[in-house]
């Protein structure tokens, strides 16, 4: 009788192994691995939403502060000069025996307000004591500019102007500024500095609207008076309703206000606003409120500066409203479509060869450890695009 050959306890490399017949079980595994995947792609591409966005967030943030500091040191400090204001006698009739001096009362002159910068470029510092806030506001409220940091609706006033000025933020992504803004209460601090002032308000009260109402709460209202709107997405990490934050200016903890809205006159042959130059100087008339409401006297003051820094139709807001960013359905950003498939096949380059390289030195591991950062980059970039194809809400 012949003998069996002794049995070998040493573990086949899975590469030596035989190859499994391609039956239902192979396309049940398949399917299997498969679904494994997507769902650990899904995981870290929340990961992504959560902490990855602010990667750029914080770069952005980093330069705009760079940026607007500088501009700050080059901005001379406003000095609030005062122009005496006479007031006579009604009557004509010579004065009795004793003559009385007129009385004579001060109003400040408020600063003529510097040019709005461009969409997406800094236009003021926000501080919140309450919710441990400090970030670069940009101009505009798009998709595109609060992946930056918090928007400012140029529809609105800048703060520290008479009328309502909104800014909106992020609740859960791109660093998630306003993470915390439903603890703010009635009487919290808000900061604002711009290149006219820096101003203090204090918050009035929270409500909380529908994701197509919340235009309604951010118009000016009553342009006697300095309001600050802060809007974002609530529930945290829903976008199905808005909470509205709004607060009033505190006067003796801020900078004199500045004129929301320059009257622009061409001087010239008289021809419409709409059709001035892009070049060129032009005369810019500021009527210029008193600060304080307790006297009626109105200052008026001139300045020549670039006629392409001035609104051609004669104010300092767009003429139409932004639209709600928070609310962009999907593919928003068709643009990102072939950038996303790029990466795609970039990524799938990088997993192939991985495999390649594993097979080819019989080792897992070899081939993960080499190619594990060159994944995760793609990874990133991959998931960078495929996040613009998305509603930004959140």
């Amino acid at each position: 009788m012949s003998e069996k050959p002794p049995v070998s306890h040493e573990k086949v490399s899975r590469w030596d192994r035989p190859k499994p017949p391609h039956d239902w079980r192979w396309v049940v595994d398949m399917i299997g691995r498969t679904l494994i995947g997507l769902g650990l792609m899904m995981f870290a591409f929340v990961a992504y939403q959560l902490w990855g966005t602010g990667i750029q967030t914080a770069q952005a943030q980093r330069s705009l502060s760079r940026d607007f500091e500088e501009q700050l040191a080059k901005t001379p400090p406003v000095t609030t000069t005062t122009v005496p204001v006479t007031t006579s006698p009604a009557t004509t009739e010579p004065a009795p025996t004793t003559s009385v001096a007129a009385p004579t009362t001060t109003a400040p002159v408020l600063p003529v307000a510097k040019p709005v910068p461009a969409e997406e470029e800094a236009v003021a510092r926000l501080e919140i004591p309450r919710m441990n806030l400090n970030r670069i506001v940009v101009e505009g409220a798009t998709a595109d500019a609060l992946t930056k940091g918090p928007g400012h609706f140029p529809e609105t006033p800048l703060p520290g102007q008479l009328g309502n000025a909104a800014i909106a933020g992020h609740r859960t992504t791109h660093l998630h500024p306003f993470f915390d803004i439903d603890k703010l209460q009635p009487g919290d601090e808000i900061v604002v500095t711009t290149l006219n002032g820096r101003y203090t308000y204090s918050v009035t009260g929270t409500e909380v609207v529908g994701p197509d109402d919340y235009n309604l709460v951010i118009p000016t209202t009553d342009v006697t008076k300095a309001t600050l709107t802060l809007v974002s997405c609530t529930p945290r990490y829903s976008a199905s309703n808005r909470i509205v934050v709004h607060s009033e200016l505190v006067p003796e903890k801020s900078d004199a206000l500045t004129q929301a809205a320059p009257v622009v006159t061409n001087p010239g042959d008289g021809a419409p606003a709409d059709t001035l130059p892009d070049e060129g100087p032009v005369t810019v008339v500021d009527t210029v409120a008193p600060a304080s409401s307790t006297t009626s006297a109105v200052v008026s003051t001139t300045d020549t500066v670039p006629a392409s820094t001035i609104p051609v139709d004669g104010t300092s807001q767009a003429a139409t409203g932004s639209p709600d960013a928070f609310s962009d359905g999907w593919f928003s950003d068709p643009s990102a479509i072939p950038q996303a498939f790029l990466w795609g096949l970039a990524l799938t380059a990088v997993g192939v060869g991985i495999y390649v390289l594993s097979r080819k030195v019989r080792r897992y591991w070899v081939g993960i450890l080499a190619g594990f950062i060159p994944f995760i980059v793609v990874l990133y970039f991959f998931y960078e695009n495929v996040n613009r194809l998305l509603p930004p809400n959140l």
